[in-house]
């Protein structure tokens, strides 16, 4: 019987969804966003999925990295087990069919609503329904435990901010969590929180950060020949998933570097597709030269900078870098992922709004393979510190490694825990 918790959630959503839905198409072609048609988030026409496996739900672009690497380790362990992949966003799921839809179903992650969850759920039946990090859907939760299909989330993560909101609400959301048979957790921390909120203690495990599983991706960057050219034997600067208003920090810092003699080249990579254009404008009126992935071109000699306006290269290009700086940290967003570039060796900065991965810059910070900064004047003496000192920043850059190497494993820890949960141990 679903509780009266998720009866208020339904309505909440219902009187909702007539005016969300107009005012999300408003809003994206205003802002030239896409995202996944809402007949396919309604679940209509879904393709054929195989039955007895495991449906796994990623949101975006991160997500479906994480889950990439758990299906390689599940299809390696478990092989012969159906998969199906969702996700939630237009470049998440654009990632997935790229790198997986030619091995496994790749679908819209339905909207959390009784007849969308319900046709999935009918359709693929699946043995165990995996929430990739903090994923947590009532209605797929109550869906679930009305067929009596475990949900497990993995790499779960509740971060301080998230869980004093949620604490907030314990009373509603405790009946609403009782669906979960696993959370596989990347730290004590976050096990002590999910405890808090009415999780029962034996169904909660450390399995670690699955994040920290990552292998330097040695497929051939096209363009990075052209690069190395068009730099001249300038050292590169990677400035990766840039948020609206850092790619301005950064140029601002970059121009200091120029007036004290010694400006890298900048490669650059907005976190979103929609700001693509707007960033490249943003180049073009500070005078820079620059090239565009999407065009095709070579770099030319001498240019100031390239932009990387596609999907799914920007862990490779880290590897050109002499320093990265991983965006959305100098504003509040909460920081991304800064084991990209670690494992290429190479130094990081960030701004410090990096909640999002507190304890991975914990570790990285006080090895010394990251630093963090608090506005475009401390970027721009981070930057030089390392600029001008190659061999402080290559050691600073085996520190971060280090740190990766040592914290390897959960992949295998998380995988293994799904396989026994379904039987296939």
């Amino acid at each position: 019987m679903a509780s009266a918790s998720l009866w208020l959630y339904r309505v909440l959503i219902a009187g909702l969804l007539p005016v969300a839905i107009p005012a999300l198409k408003v809003r994206d072609r205003l802002a030239g966003k896409n995202r996944p048609r809402f007949r396919d988030r309604l679940a209509r026409d879904l393709p054929e999925l195989p039955p007895g496996g495991i449906w796994l739900q990623a949101v975006s672009v991160g997500e479906v990295e994480l889950a990439r690497r758990l299906v390689a380790e599940i299809q390696n362990c478990g092989p012969g087990v159906p998969l199906v992949l969702s996700a939630t966003t237009a470049t998440g799921l654009d990632l997935a069919q790229r790198t997986l839809g030619g091995t496994l179903p790749v679908i819209p992650c339905p909207l959390d609503l009784p007849r969308p969850v319900t046709r999935v759920l009918e359709t693929a039946r699946p043995r165990a329904v995996v929430l990739v990090e903090t994923e947590l859907w009532p209605e797929l939760l109550h869906q679930s435990a009305r067929r009596g299909i475990p949900v497990a989330v993995v790499n779960a993560r509740l971060s301080e901010g998230s869980f004093a909101r949620y604490h907030r609400v314990a009373g509603l959301l405790e009946p609403l969590l009782e669906p979960l048979a696993l959370v596989l957790a990347r730290t004590q921390a976050d096990a002590e929180r999910f405890a808090s909120l009415g999780v029962a203690a034996e169904r909660i495990t450390v399995s670690g950060n699955v994040k920290y599983d990552l292998e330097a991706d040695q497929r051939p960057l096209e363009w990075a020949d052209s690069v190395r050219t068009a730099a001249g034997g300038r050292p590169i600067l990677v400035a990766g998933s840039t948020m609206e208003g850092e790619e301005a920090q950064v140029l601002d810092a970059l121009a200091g570097l120029s007036a004290s003699g010694g400006v890298p080249f900048l490669i650059l990579a907005p976190r979103h597709p929609e700001r693509f254009d707007a960033v490249a404008q943003l180049l073009t009126e500070r005078g820079l030269v620059f090239t565009r992935r999407s065009s095709g071109k070579a770099a030319p000699d001498g240019a100031d900078a390239f932009l990387i306006d596609t999907i799914g290269e920007l862990a490779r290009a880290y590897q050109l870098a002499a320093v990265a700086f991983i965006g959305g940290s100098l504003v509040p967003t909460g920081g991304h992922n800064p084991l990209e570039p670690a494992v290429w060796g190479v130094p990081v900065l960030s701004g410090t709004h990096v909640h999002n991965f507190r304890e991975v810059y914990d570790e990285m910070t006080t090895s010394g393979g990251a630093r963090l900064v608090g506005d475009r004047g401390e970027l721009m003496a981070a930057a030089a510190a390392w600029l001008d000192e190659p061999e402080l920043a290559k050691a600073a850059g085996a520190a971060g490694r280090e740190v990766v190497a040592r914290n390897r494993g959960a992949t295998a820890r998380t995988a293994t825990a799904l396989l026994k949960l379904i039987g296939e141990a």
